[in-house]
């Protein structure tokens, strides 16, 4: 897209994902953060609005229970610039959230998302964003997961993490780094996505 106007998406970067019960592996949490806090810094810089999106749980629950050390923004967070904090109870940040209108009224065309995890609050909204119509970049070096083992099987952080940037790819948002959205900020361009066909062609050694 050209000259989009975005909003960037700051979701759920709490302490449960440092010092919690969900500690975030891939990338390293260090890396994310830092690329979290690039990215607000430019976003304030350049006037895109920045929305804080904070997961809160039953004060009862072993995870994200409001009030508790491990729901709390992460500190580094709470010190940077925002335009607009979300409370949500479910993954998706506009799930019964004022979110949709929020951005509607500041005619924001795409949304940037960082934040946790890649597989869950940030797949759920990008979905949502995708499919209301927002172009939507999904910066995989300020996004993170953690394993998962259950009935169905096993996954590394990497694994997680690395499916479902490929996916958004090809079709639901433009996988970038940070440094490739800084520079796209700068030049005032969007960054572009892929498509499935494209996708599978390459994958397959085909010519699309």
């Amino acid at each position: 897209m050209d000259r989009p106007t975005r909003a960037l998406i700051v979701i759920d970067v709490q302490n449960e994902y440092f010092t919690g019960e969900l500690p975030i592996e891939y990338p390293p949490v260090e890396i994310s953060l830092n690329n979290i806090i690039r990215a607000m810094a430019v976003a304030k810089k350049e006037g895109i609005p920045i929305v804080v999106v904070q997961n809160s749980a039953a004060e009862n629950s072993p995870v994200f229970a409001r009030g508790s050390k491990g729901w709390a923004l992460h500190p580094e967070i709470q010190r940077q610039h925002h335009d607009l904090l979300i409370e949500k109870r479910l993954p998706d940040a506009f799930a019964e959230t004022a979110l949709m209108a929020w951005l509607k009224d500041r005619q924001i065309n795409t949304l940037t998302i960082v934040g946790y995890m890649t597989h869950n609050c940030d797949a759920s909204t990008i979905y949502h964003a995708s499919h209301a119509g927002f172009s939507v970049e999904f910066l995989s070096d300020a996004t993170g997961s953690l394993p998962y083992e259950n009935q169905a099987g096993k996954a590394t952080a990497e694994e997680i993490h690395r499916v479902f940037s490929v996916v958004f790819h090809s079709r639901f948002a433009a996988a970038a780094s940070t440094a490739e959205w800084l520079k796209a900020v700068e030049n005032k361009q969007g960054i572009a996505g892929g498509n499935i066909l494209a996708s599978n062609h390459k994958a397959r050694g085909l010519k699309s």
